[in-house]
């Protein structure tokens, strides 16, 4: 899962990067794009951890990436071509004040940007169907249902939707290739004032965009402290958890995935998969050989341990099941994939 935090100059992509990351650079090399790997926090994982004190244990991990202006670039134009390679965007909207600062208008930000997005779609699609249109005059069989839905994206983007509100054309496998940007799920973080955890109104944000408040500057010394200090002073400024917490769960919950857990003899292992994804599929995430042999899932949530102490004593109350391939995988779940091949 790879996510790209975009926005307009100065409104602390930065400074969200460093927050949710714990990436300090410095000043001098930020003129490059960043990525960073994230560890995904988990209890589960660590209660798993302290029960079968394995030698390894690998959490999940979901990638933040921060464009860079290029040198020559317009605006921001050329962040897009890496925003288009990634799973979703987290648009940082300004929502505070400062010295040198204009007036804060976090609705007018965010429809500036977003208008731009839109507009990026627009081009790509028009091009698209430009090239289907001559070919066709040219006597090359077109794909119609192609050809349909570009005709769909082009009315709604003319009409400044953006695709991600149109769940037929964000989701058809068809444009997928396109990676239109509007069609992307989308977190609004909302970068407020040290002192302010209010969300402001927005009159356009819909269903479609997850919205979440960040005081960034403050959340930013946490990559700074020591776990004693960050802990002390997530409480003076009453935050219930820190920003990198909180923006992995909707990043999460934006993409509608879920973590379920393997125990090996040498491991303990998070895998990030779709919600609704069958034991077969799951089982290919884990190696291509498990899915062409598959046999069973043994399953056990990973409540249910927890409640029963033990993996053994689970087995004797009969609430450790075999599933088979169909079987949709909970979070949760604690897997053992039987296969043959």
């Amino acid at each position: 899962m790879k996510l790209a935090i975009i926005g307009l100059p100065r409104s602390g992509k930065s400074t969200v990067f460093e927050a949710i990351t714990k990436n300090i650079t410095a000043a001098g090399s930020k003129g490059e794009d960043r990525m960073v790997i994230v560890k995904v926090p988990d209890k589960r994982v660590d209660i798993l951890n302290g029960l079968y004190k394995l030698p390894k244990t690998v959490y999940a991990q979901v990638a933040y990436f921060l464009p860079a202006l290029k040198k020559g670039g317009s605006g921001d134009q050329n962040i897009w071509s890496g925003a288009r390679e990634c799973d979703a965007l987290i648009h940082v909207v300004r929502n505070h004040t400062g010295f040198g600062f204009e007036e804060k208008t976090p609705h007018d930000d965010f429809m500036k940007l977003d208008q731009e997005l839109i507009l990026n779609d627009l081009v790509v699609a028009e091009k698209r169907l430009e090239r289907i249109e001559l070919d066709h005059k040219r006597g090359k069989k077109m794909n119609p249902e192609e050809h349909s839905l570009l005709v769909d994206c082009r009315k709604y983007l003319e009409n400044e939707i953006p695709l991600r509100r149109v769940g037929a054309l964000s989701s058809a496998p068809l444009l997928k290739g396109f990676a239109f940007l509007s069609a992307k799920p989308m977190l609004v973080l909302f970068n407020n004032e040290d002192d302010d955890d209010g969300m402001p109104e927005l009159k356009k944000i819909s269903s479609a965009e997850n919205c979440l408040v960040i005081r960034a500057r403050l959340e930013q010394e946490l990559g700074r402290m020591s776990s004693d200090e960050a802990a002390e002073f997530l409480m003076e400024f009453n935050i219930p958890e820190s920003a990198m917490q909180r923006v992995i769960r909707q990043s999460y919950e934006l993409l509608n995935l879920i973590s379920f857990f393997t125990i090996g003899k040498d491991e303990i292992r998070a895998w990030t998969i779709e919600q609704g994804t069958p034991a077969v599929d799951a089982a290919e995430i884990i190696h291509t050989d498990m899915k062409k042999g598959f046999i069973r899932a043994e399953v056990l949530h990973f409540d249910d341990l927890m409640e029963a102490g033990s993996y053994s004593e689970a087995k004797k109350k009969g609430i450790v099941r075999l599933e088979g391939k169909t079987y949709e995988v909970r979070d949760g779940d604690i897997i053992t994939f039987r296969f043959n091949v």
